[in-house]
């Protein structure tokens, strides 16, 4: 169990008894469980009694605690809301997680603007505008945008409409090939342009039928009136946007918006699958990895997701059906009841069609982690290969599963900086990454920089075996195999180092960027490996991975050294005012504008420095 300091047991003494956010953190200050609760003291304070109580998960985790930061909130639901938040923030180790790092895309219709577009966004603003998704495959996002703005004519230009000095533009291709209305020429009225915007944004909401029906009385309309040509253009629209139904139709009984939901998990691989059913189609079918402990009960994943995945949901339906009961059932839907407006009825089916819905979104979820299980297997095995034919072409005695790179960069005679990766079992792992900032090298010598890293680096190494203290987290600890990044000069150098330290027998061997020859001590030839070899392949990965490693670090030297704000001539202006003004004002630009009152609000500056700060700018 982890030691925790007198600051920490005070905080536990003093919870508050408001709804809000829990941050757990672990001796390095790391933020590793975000919780919520309704009362702080009684949810925080049941971690720190008894053990008994506690999974395995929870007690592995909270024997790691030695800090703890709260946020209070003014009700539940807000704190199930930050919590979501902060967990896709942070990513604490022990929270379950959305595997995929990056933002989904969602459709925006920019219906802020007179005549909106239809844009794929990766953020969600407040800005007025009408937001539909998230959508999990990119690709078939961009074929419905592609799609709708082809059927409606909407336009897909920048263009200000109307021109603010009341100018018309040169219609474009668009146009010509009767893909836009020329609203841009105006030769479309804001009121026709909006129907339009109108009925892609019903396609999206998923009420077709009902846009059908609003298409056919048009249609009718027109034909009655000779208009002949808008006819045949509303008739496309009507089979285009029914072909679309005729492949989405699922026979649900009864007309209502809702989403099913259920997950298939197998140890610490998950999915959750949402399929998307408006009035009785299928309109979409999103699926999301999650990131799970093999402890963590079934109804926390479910709820967990839920918050993830609604928290990020600009369009909510009627009613949303689970896979099984979760604790928190009335918050739930509280928060989704003030995020949609009205009531979502969220329920677990127990008979019927509704448990027949519910059963089809299990297979599929189970379906597609068969399918990641599948290729996580055959990347194992890929990788394993490459570890074992590096082997055999190395002739080394054991297979080097622990693989170290060293990398030298520099620009010119300073800012010299070294860079070592891990791989481990052919994969990268960042943890054991470091960065070297080049010491004791004076000018462009390469030979002596690898070695001053090498130095370092299993001076560490020799101290934790000595002192018997590794933690296979931290990453310093004796590899297999040592790769320097150059040919015989780097490779003579970072042996004679490691003999110095001791470790004559460590496996090592450079490897030359030209033609990928490899170099062995005590050979005057380099050894070629085949191209074709999986051992090549990853002794390139490393390679390419610490000159990748190296090179970024050396720009953040350089940066750090070469970058200067005006502020930093100016007599009375240190770090602290300097970047003050910078984060009100946002750039030096912005300064120069404002006045000797507004600069006198920043904390420590007196009417008398902000006319000397102005002065100075503006010479």
């Amino acid at each position: 169990m982890t030691s925790r300091s007198e600051r920490f047991l005070l905080k536990l003494k003093n919870l508050p008894d408001s709804s809000g956010v829990y941050l757990f953190r672990d001796n390095r200050g790391k933020i590793i469980y975000i919780g919520k609760a309704k009362k702080l003291k009684n949810r925080v304070r049941s971690y720190f009694g008894s053990q008994a109580q506690l999974n395995r998960k929870m007690y592995r985790m909270i024997s790691k605690v030695t800090d703890l930061d709260l946020m209070v909130t003014d009700s539940e639901v807000e704190a199930l809301i930050l919590e979501a938040n902060l967990i896709r923030e942070h990513k604490p180790r022990y929270n379950v997680m959305l595997k995929d790092d990056k933002h989904f895309p969602y459709i925006k219709i920019t219906t802020n603007e007179p005549f909106p577009r239809v844009l794929v966004v990766r953020r969600i603003e407040k800005d007025g505008a009408a937001y539909f998704g998230p959508y999990t495959s990119s690709k078939y996002m961009r074929r419905t945008v592609a799609f709708l703005t082809q059927l409606f004519k909407i336009r897909t230009c920048n263009y200000v409409i109307p021109h603010p000095k009341g100018k018309k533009y040169e219609v474009c291709l668009d146009y010509r090939i009767d893909r836009c209305g020329g609203a841009c020429a105006n030769l479309q009225t804001e009121e026709e342009y909006r129907e339009l915007v109108d009925s892609v944004m019903m396609v999206l909401s998923g009420k077709s039928k009902e846009l059908v029906e609003q298409l056919t009385t048009k249609m009718a309309t027109a034909s009655a009136g000779t208009n002949y040509e808008e006819a045949a253009t509303l008739r496309d629209q009507i089979e285009a946007i029914q072909s679309v139904m005729t492949r989405q139709k699922v026979d649900v009984g009864e007309i209502v918006d809702r989403d099913i939901i259920s997950v298939a998990r197998e140890e610490k691989d998950a999915v959750a699958v949402v399929m998307q059913i408006r009035e009785g189609a299928l309109i979409g079918r999103q699926e999301f990895q999650l990131l799970v402990d093999i402890d963590e009960p079934a109804d926390v994943l479910v709820e967990t997701f839920l918050s993830q995945y609604y928290n990020n949901q600009p369009n909510l339906p009627e009613e949303v059906h689970l896979p099984l009961e979760i604790p928190n059932l009335k918050l739930v839907s509280a928060w989704f009841k003030k995020l949609r407006g009205a009531r979502v009825k969220v329920f677990t089916p127990q008979k019927g069609q509704k448990v027949r819905l519910v059963d089809l979104a299990a297979r599929n979820a189970r379906l597609i982690l068969d399918e990641i299980l599948i290729q996580k297997k055959h990347a194992t095995e890929r990788t394993s290969k490459m570890v074992t034919a590096l082997k055999d072409d190395l002739g080394l005695q054991k297979s080097p599963r622990r693989l170290v790179c060293f990398d030298i960069s520099n620009t010119g005679e300073t800012d010299a900086v070294g860079s070592c990766v891990l791989f481990e079992n052919g994969k990268p792992k960042k943890s054991g990454y470091r960065r070297f900032k080049i010491r004791g090298v004076t000018g462009q010598d390469d030979f002596k920089m690898m070695r001053e890293v090498i130095g370092r680096y299993f001076f560490k190494v020799r101290e934790s075996l000595m002192e018997k203290k590794f933690d296979p987290k931290n990453g310093i600890s004796q590899p297999d195999l040592v790769v320097v990044d150059g040919g015989k000069g780097q490779l003579s150098s970072a042996k004679a180092e490691l003999d110095y330290l001791g470790f004559k027998d460590q496996p090592i061997i450079g490897l030359a960027k030209r033609l990928e020859e490899v170099y062995l001590p005590q050979r005057s030839d380099p050894t070629i490996i085949a191209k074709s070899s999986p051992g090549l392949m990853l002794l390139k990965r490393a390679r390419d991975e610490s000159h990748r490693f190296a090179i970024e670090y050396n720009r953040k030297v350089r940066s750090k050294r070469t970058v200067k704000s005006q502020l930093d001539d100016i007599p009375g202006i240190g770090p602290a005012k300097r970047v003050a003004l910078l984060r009100e004002f946002r750039s030096v630009a912005q300064i120069k504008k404002a006045s000797v009152e507004q600069l006198a609000e920043g904390k420590g500056i007196t009417d008398k420095l902000a006319a000397g700060i102005l002065e100075k700018l503006n010479k």
